[in-house]
């Protein structure tokens, strides 16, 4: 998959092809299905298909309030869309100020006519687009019919009768709902990032932890849980896992910490998937650094557990 950062990065070359648009937050089943919709119009025609995605994301641009949850930083969406399979270009639009005040009518005439050259476009039932949201299907249909290229929504999809969104997972991760999450997205949620160097504590407390920094202002977990991590070795490795502030220890700004089970090595720099697997329980504050240890290894214990049982 090509990655295309702005407009001003696209080449003659990029014109022509069957498009789709959308935040693509989570990339879950109903991303999935409007991607492969997409994807199997553009194979009928001979042509590549483009994803066009946004970052930030509007809400955050507009710092909508209540903040919400980003269930993916744009390198884990643009890893998603790569194992999705029906994605053969990624526009990434950065939005600014001057793409949120374009009308319905200019955003579809720069990106879509001038910058793609679009020949058939894909769209979700809920898409918006433009100014305050001006732009909706009907709008997308009737640019179509002036400019020569043809518009089909994308139904939504229910998993157990509930519509897919990226809402329904927040709402479940929020909740410790692993399996439903899994559900929504076709696989389990996971976080990615580098490995940072942190205080150390873990490691003196014989729990040594893999630091990874959120980089989002609200993170969709909390908690303690069963991961599986790829990144740290040639083999899938399992272990537990925080996701808070660390209250006992004074912490402030919230982490993600990896306790790998049976991995000694050297991880700083490494890029890590992390992938949630069971929630153990929620993070709270212990009175004392004996207490935390001692619960740290009962949920060591417990994740090891649930493991055995799979």
């Amino acid at each position: 998959m090509e990655l295309i950062r702005g407009l001003h990065n696209l080449h003659p070359r990029h014109r022509g092809s069957v498009v789709t648009l959308g935040n693509f937050d989570g990339v879950h089943v109903g991303h999935q299905a409007v991607l492969c919709q997409a994807g199997t119009h553009a194979r009928a025609l001979g042509l590549p298909m483009t994803a066009i995605s946004f970052e930030p994301m509007p809400r955050e641009f507009f710092r909508v309030q209540p903040a919400v949850a980003r269930l993916t930083r744009l390198r884990e969406r643009v890893e998603a869309l790569i194992a999705a399979g029906c994605v053969d270009r990624l526009l990434v639009l950065r939005f600014d100020r001057q793409l949120a005040r374009w009308s319905p009518s200019e955003f579809m005439r720069r990106v879509l006519v001038d910058g793609l050259g679009a020949r058939h476009i894909v769209v979700g039932d809920d898409f918006r687009f433009g100014r305050g949201r001006e732009g909706d299907f009907q709008r997308l249909a009737e640019f179509g019919e002036q400019h020569g290229f043809g518009v089909e929504e994308a139904r939504s999809v229910r998993v157990d009768g509930v519509r897919v969104s990226s809402t329904a997972i927040r709402e479940a991760l929020a909740a410790g709902d692993l399996p439903t999450a899994e559900r929504y997205l076709g696989r389990p949620y996971r976080m990615s990032g580098r490995v940072a160097h942190g205080d150390k504590r873990g490691r003196q407390i014989g729990f040594p932890t893999a630091n990874i920094y959120l980089h989002r202002a609200l993170s969709p977990v909390q908690g303690v849980f069963v991961v599986r991590v790829q990144g740290a070795a040639d083999q899938t490795l399992y272990g537990v896992a925080n996701v808070g502030p660390r209250p006992t220890v004074g912490g402030s700004e919230a982490r993600l910490e990896v306790h790998l089970f049976d991995f000694a090595g050297d991880l700083y720099g490494r890029h890590l998937d992390v992938d949630f697997l069971h929630a153990l329980r929620p993070e709270k504050r212990f009175d004392s650094l004996p207490e935390l240890i001692a619960q740290i290894g009962r949920d060591a214990e417990a994740a090891r557990a649930w493991l055995a049982d799979r």
